[in-house]
């Protein structure tokens, strides 16, 4: 059948659909296949649909009336990375790290907003004209971002990065060559023995999976507290596990929660270590200053920066934006907080890797200094794919906890 009748025929099945429908009442998944299916045997649709149009049909008006209509099948998709709703002018999607234009689309700017309301209100969250702006996350833990207008000139943009249903742990990073075995050993070493570690890269780097992997390495014995903006970290095997989420001002009076609330309330709750998201402002004082530094060892977090050195800078601006003190005290608390700086690239071909893990050694003439251990080479390229190893550059200078720990040295 030509599209354009094809959409004519699902139309009025999805107008009778609505018609006929009870919503006084909550109405199960099964219920509304039943009358689904139901519709497309009748005799005026019968004939003019294949099997193929029938089910792909039915699909299609079960995600519509129940599901996310037409992003409910990328959703479910799990080769599926990254959405992009570009309001009204299309939808683009990644996938296998290639990204193209979806052919699908939203029937109605109206439809569109529907389904931006359904995904805040799951997790209780608000975006309007007034408050434009919104992290929210699915069922399935994809984080969502959405902007409205008058922010969004071309209508609602909605961004919603998905995560796999099974978290990549270390073995699968190891697989496709993100990290060498013994890189890998080495920062196993280093989360048991509880060095405090920063993990930095650009966006879609891979660093909220890469902490995530890095977080299973942790004993199953430890009190494990988790802070983020939108919950997304997937840890597994920590029966003692804290999560905690920030979340928004809304229109109902309910004051916001931020990072820094949760980790100043994070302290006194017996915490063995703290792992926060990512920090992009004032959180790094609170962080670093508050919990790196006063005996929650271990702790991890992430931050954008597109080299270790960088990050340093960066935190450097954090704790000025969120504490008026001299530059020199702020140095000081970062070398003696901060113990690892794991930096993570995307590199041309579109594949992640550990490009560099540095070790904070200390200050010098008035600058934090790092000491490369390990360090990404390039080595060419086969078929289009870059071509390179992790390599072994310098010996951990400060190996006074590995030795606490019993491991000796790494």
């Amino acid at each position: 059948m030509e599209q354009e009748k094809y959409l004519a025929v699902r139309d009025g099945i999805k107008r009778e659909l609505l018609s006929d429908m009870d919503f006084t009442r909550e109405m199960s998944d099964e219920e509304i296949q039943d009358a689904i299916a139901d519709r497309l045997r009748a005799r005026e649709f019968a004939g003019r649909l294949n099997v193929y149009e029938r089910a792909r049909m039915g699909k299609e008006l079960f995600f519509t009336i129940r599901g996310l209509d037409v992003l409910q099948e990328l959703i479910e998709d799990e080769q599926v990375t990254e959405i992009m709703i570009n309001g009204m002018e299309g939808i683009f999607v990644e996938r296998a790290g290639r990204l193209f234009a979806w052919p699908c689309g939203f029937e109605s700017g109206e439809k569109l907003q529907d389904v931006i309301q359904q995904i805040v209100a799951g997790c209780n969250r608000v975006v309007n004209e007034t408050s434009p702006i919104v992290d929210a996350r699915l069922e399935n833990g994809s984080r969502v971002n959405v902007v409205l207008g008058p922010i969004a000139l071309n209508g609602p943009v909605v961004t919603i990065r998905r995560f796999p249903e099974q978290p990549i742990g270390m073995r699968e990073l190891l697989a496709i060559g993100s990290i060498s075995e013994e890189a890998c050993s080495f920062l196993e070493k280093l989360v048991k023995a509880r060095y405090n570690i920063f993990i930095s890269g650009g966006t879609g780097s891979g660093k909220t999976t890469f902490l995530n992997a890095l977080a299973g390495f942790i004993p199953a014995d430890e009190r494990l507290i988790t802070i983020e903006d939108s919950a997304e970290l997937q840890i597994r095997g920590i029966p003692n596990l804290v999560r905690m989420e920030t979340r928004n001002a809304n229109v109902e009076g309910c004051q916001p929660i931020t990072i820094r609330d949760l980790i100043k309330t994070s302290l006194r709750m017996r915490p063995d270590r703290i792992i926060v998201g990512e920090v992009r402002g004032g959180e790094a004082v609170d962080l670093i200053a508050s919990a790196l530094n006063c005996g929650h060892d271990g702790s991890m977090s992430t931050g954008h920066a597109n080299s270790a050195q960088d990050m340093l800078m960066r935190l450097e601006t954090m704790m000025l934006m969120g504490m008026e003190i001299p530059l020199p005290a702020i140095r000081r608390q970062i070398a003696s907080g901060v113990d690892i700086i794991v930096h993570l690239g995307r590199l041309r071909d579109k594949t992640r890797k550990v490009l560099q893990i540095a070790e904070v050694t200390g200050i010098e003439d008035g600058e934090i200094r790092l000491s490369s251990l390990f360090s990404f080479e390039e080595e060419g390229e086969t078929s289009g794919r870059v071509q390179g190893r992790l390599v072994r550059k310098e010996k951990l200078l400060h190996e006074d906890k590995l030795k606490m720990a019993g491991f000796g040295s790494a």
